[in-house]
């Protein structure tokens, strides 16, 4: 498939991203879901584990061989010591920018400049590939309603279906008990790696969800 390569937080961007409404990808709620992606692969990789509820960094010397991952676990080394829920917020607009310049190298996104008002100098972001998101958005739909047992998926595609699944993001989860214990086992697939991954991956997703129903709060009202 085409989109293989892709990181976990390009995915998500890619998924977030609506043809009719592209200024929608580019809002808090979005950046929040990429952030949890991004950490969410760095902790699958080993690059960063739990101490007592802190994102912190394996080793020093060691890095992804992603720009957009390995910024992000720079970023973690060189700061204060934080909670997974700081860091789905914390600075999130930095790892979407470069998630999206990341998608327009690799062809998947389009960057045209625009001049607002004739005068203003600015970039706006289109699909270039709408085949890729609308691949994702289907073989997500199949890893949250399809018959294949959580054990058998991916861990990062446990991982994807699991992050869309608490930031709503229009892909179906199942109604009830059944869709609850569906997203269960993926969260728990996700972390299946190593000990204290599960653990990580359930609280970053609890972030996703919490800033999720916040954003989403004034709407309602």
């Amino acid at each position: 498939m085409p989109h293989d390569p892709l990181s976990l937080p390009a995915r998500l961007c890619l998924l977030a991203w609506d043809p009719a409404r592209p200024g929608a990808a580019d809002t808090a709620r979005v950046h929040h879901l990429v952030r949890a992606g991004a950490l969410t692969e760095l902790a699958q990789r080993g690059l960063l584990t739990d101490d007592d509820g802190i994102a912190t960094p394996v080793d020093l010397d060691s890095g992804a061989g992603d720009p957009v991952l390995d910024g992000l676990l720079e970023l973690v080394r060189e700061s204060l010591p934080h909670r997974w829920r700081t860091w789905v917020r914390l600075h999130a607009r930095v790892t979407f920018d470069a998630v999206r310049e990341q998608l327009v190298a690799e062809g998947c996104l389009r960057a045209e400049k625009k001049r607002v008002l004739g005068v203003f100098p600015s970039v706006e972001y289109a699909l270039a590939r709408a085949a890729v998101p609308r691949a994702l958005r289907e073989e997500t739909r199949y890893v949250l309603e399809g018959p294949l047992p959580a054990a058998e998926v991916s861990e990062r595609d446990a991982a994807l279906a699991a992050l869309v699944a608490a930031a709503g993001l229009g892909v179906p989860a199942g109604d009830g008990a059944g869709g609850r214990d569906r997203i269960a086992e993926l969260t728990g697939r996700s972390g299946a790696a190593a000990p204290g991954l599960r653990k990580i991956v359930g609280e970053v997703r609890d972030a996703v969800s919490a800033e999720t129903a916040q954003a989403m709060a004034p709407a309602r009202g």
